[in-house]
């Protein structure tokens, strides 16, 4: 399989993710999962998936990517700078990813109960209390694990060093 084909192949639908997930479980791979809208990829976007990726060893990492309409309901009308598909396919090219699936949802709790992952990960500026899918981890077994923050990396401050210059 050529190497864009790879990249393509780990943008998921709801079914195509049943089935890796089917496999990965077989194989006793450890299902690690993060979401958010990736907007313009950075460096902290980099830190926080290599990051989570290595938290287990012979593990998976499966993104989360808000749609275009959920990302507009959460940001405001100005938002996503990038398509949801340019989105996806960025994150489907990093190394330290192996799916991608889109949600409409403005957050990931549906998505988070059908892949049950065994590990939850969101970046620094979270909170453990107000982390969408922490309840359904602890009744599944799994853990939520925060990532400290890269300073002075964010979509945010990137739009807004922008627009001030």
């Amino acid at each position: 399989m050529k190497k864009n084909e790879v990249i393509l192949e780990k943008i998921c639908d709801e079914r195509s993710l049943l089935q890796k997930l089917s496999v990965w479980r077989f194989h006793n791979k450890k299902i690690i999962f993060t979401n958010g809208c990736f907007d313009i990829l950075h460096k902290g976007h980099a830190w926080l998936l290599n990051k989570a990726n290595g938290l287990e060893d012979n593990a998976v990492l499966i993104i989360g990517l808000n749609s275009d309409a959920s990302v507009k309901r959460l940001k405001g009308e100005s938002r996503p700078i990038n398509t949801v598909e340019d989105r996806a396919l960025l994150l489907a090219s990093l190394y330290a990813v192996d799916a991608v699936i889109i949600f409409e949802e403005d957050t990931p709790d549906l998505l988070i109960k059908m892949i049950k992952p065994d590990v939850l990960v969101k970046g620094g500026d979270y909170n453990a209390d107000e982390i969408v899918g922490a309840e359904t981890m602890k009744l599944n077994g799994g853990k939520v694990i925060i990532i400290p923050y890269l300073e002075n990396y964010s979509t945010s401050k990137t739009i807004n060093h922008l627009a001030d210059q």
